[in-house]
């Protein structure tokens, strides 16, 4: 099962969303997004935390059954 970021997740009013296999695939991908389209935003550890939080399981269930 695939993992997904939602920026709106991460409390960006973005509606960009990074699919892949791992938290650091789609950690590479947030960077990649966020130099184009949130420039100016710096990717700090505790940002970094916040965002690894937010990352779900794809085709999970909105309650977690």
């Amino acid at each position: 099962m695939g993992k997904v970021l939602k920026c709106r997740d991460v409390g960006v009013n973005c509606d960009f969303e990074a699919h892949g296999e791992t938290a650091d695939e789609i950690l590479r991908k947030a960077a990649e997004h966020a130099k184009t389209c949130h420039v100016g935003t710096k990717i700090t550890p505790e940002l970094e935390q916040k965002i690894r939080a937010s990352i779900k399981d794809e085709g999970g269930s909105c309650c977690g059954h």
